[in-house]
């Protein structure tokens, strides 16, 4: 019988000591160390060190069961640890000083492994390049590129780095937070955290004034450099996870895609059809048969995964050095290299153009954030469901295609202000409703550099990796606009730099249809007759 340990200490770091416990299979022996470091633990502030124990204890006994000790540390200014929160900022030191910490301990047997799920990886991330007794990890959707998890193209993503930040700053120091839904519809912008907070956030304020990526602010610890390549040369085993509607889904493929060919074949990336969370609103989306890596691969998994790397299991639980995926309304998982096909099929989008009016103080708003923002998918609003959003269908599909990789679209457009945006979001047609896929935003100026009101122009959107069936006789619907205000902060019309602006303006837009397309890439080796 495993006579289990579980202990807990703080460990000083400076300016604060972290609240870690230490769950062993038993004293007085050695073991391979998980390191597990989290912020989501504030429910366990006013609890006592004792009882957090056995909590950890009884949620990571079958670790134990296999052989490993587990070592849970709560963040700096989180649950039972001190100092104050602020997002990324103290990981890298911190990390790695509990790293050292657990080498000096009795238990260790020499091999480390790091365990993460979001920002619980982002803490391991931050740590690299990696020492060479971290044998494996397990990296749980998590993208390493700052700007991705703060904007796309230019838009601040307030639906996900926006308000998740403000829920994470200083959060122990239990300040009084001025904040509603529509504080980010602040003008000017650089006023954000003075406003909210009552205080300057250095780190978010410099953020605010880099809304492009090869701004230098992004080679900054502020801007996440010590993170950015964090697995591209990784000399151990990684299993990466995601989802389809995860809220880094493009960044984790491109991850993937970065990685040096030895380091990638010895890893692997499993991607579900659902959202951060591997679930779904089951009454506003779909459910998939099998569609959890824990319904499909057990709910062991990640244990399995280490197991392999230790070589306690003869067989990994993924096949190394490729992805395996499930392919949605097929309702299959496969695994395979996840080539994007050469085969496209171009879709024009209608035979007219259609004009709207575009009012920055009431912005449209979509449901679901789809793969870049939180929200995941659910089935959308009637189309053409306001003024000033364009919805439009393609023809019935004449036999079942597979949709495998980046869909792509182009849209011809004018405008007459100096600068305004443009989104775009595609959907598919079922049954109950129309049902989100992907989406992407952009304006005139990030894209163009320069826009001459009244010149028709085209515009290049660009959606992350996709696996899904489009079955005979279904369509795919197209949402355009110029604005998703409930993710993505507004476009006021104006040009120049946003966190500076302190108007908005009305913008007259045009869409010319028949000059714009939407392209599929369909893998027609998995087409159903």
């Amino acid at each position: 019988m495993i006579n289990y340990s579980a202990d807990y200490t703080y460990v000083q770091l400076s300016g604060a000591k972290l609240f870690t416990v230490v769950l062993l299979p038993e004293k007085s022996k050695k073991f391979p160390t998980v390191i597990i470091r989290s912020p989501y633990v504030d429910g366990f502030e006013n609890e006592s060190e004792e009882n957090i124990s056995i909590e950890y204890l009884n949620k990571h006994k079958e670790w134990l069961n296999r052989g490993y000790a587990v070592v849970v540390q709560h963040c700096r200014g989180r649950g039972k640890s001190d100092g104050d929160c602020i997002p990324y900022i103290n990981e890298r030191e911190d990390g790695l000083a509990l790293q050292e910490w657990i080498r000096k301990q009795d238990f260790y047997n020499g091999e480390l492994f790091l365990k993460g799920q979001s920002y619980l990886t982002s803490v391991h991330y931050a740590t690299a390049p990696f020492a060479d007794d971290i044998k494996g990890a397990i990296f749980a959707i998590q993208d390493s590129e700052r700007y991705n998890i703060c904007y796309r193209n230019g838009f601040l993503k307030k639906g996900l780095h926006g308000s998740w930040y403000v829920g994470m700053y200083k959060y122990k120091s239990h300040m009084k937070k001025s904040y509603t839904i529509n504080s980010f519809d602040i003008l000017p912008m650089k006023d954000f955290t003075k406003t909210v907070f009552g205080e300057a956030s250095e780190d978010f304020d410099e953020m605010l004034k880099a809304p492009n990526p090869d701004n230098e602010f992004w080679n900054t610890r502020f801007g996440g450099n010590d993170a950015r390549n964090a697995t591209k040369d990784v000399k151990f085993p990684v299993l990466f996870t995601t989802g389809f509607y995860d809220i880094y889904t493009g960044g984790i493929f491109d991850m993937w895609k970065n990685m040096n060919e030895d380091s990638r074949n010895m890893s692997a990336l499993v991607v579900s059809p659902y959202d951060h969370g591997d679930g779904c609103v089951e009454e506003e989306s779909v459910v998939f048969p099998e569609g959890k890596r824990c319904e499909k691969f057990g709910e062991w998994y990640e244990i399995d995964w280490l197991d392999y790397i230790r070589q306690k299991n003869a067989k990994p639980p993924f096949e190394m050095g490729k992805i395996t995926y499930y392919k949605l309304f097929e309702n299959d998982w496969k695994t395979d290299e996840f080539y994007t096909s050469d085969d496209t099929l171009e879709i024009k989008l209608g035979t007219d153009e259609v004009s709207y009016v575009y009012n920055p103080y009431d912005a449209p708003r979509f449901k679901g954030g789809l793969s870049r923002t939180f929200g995941g998918t659910v089935f959308q609003d009637v189309p053409n469901s306001r003024h000033d959003i364009i919805s439009v269908y393609t023809e019935p599909f004449e036999e079942d295609v597979f949709v495998k990789g980046k869909m792509s679209a182009k849209l011809s457009v004018k405008s007459d202000c100096e600068d305004t945006c443009f989104y775009i979001r595609v959907s598919i047609e079922k049954e109950r409703g129309d049902y989100g896929l992907r989406d992407d935003i952009t304006s005139l100026c990030y894209q163009l550099g320069d826009y001459n009101p009244g010149s028709a122009v085209c515009l290049n959107f660009d959606f992350d990796e996709h696996a899904f069936l489009i079955k005979k006789g279904e369509r795919l619907r197209v949402d355009i606009s110029s604005a998703d205000n409930e993710h993505y902060v507004r476009h006021t019309n104006q040009k120049g730099l946003y966190s500076e602006q302190t108007t908005a303006k009305i913008a007259h837009n045009t869409v010319y249809l028949q000059n714009s397309f939407l392209s599929l890439p369909v893998d027609k080796s998995t087409i159903i007759k």
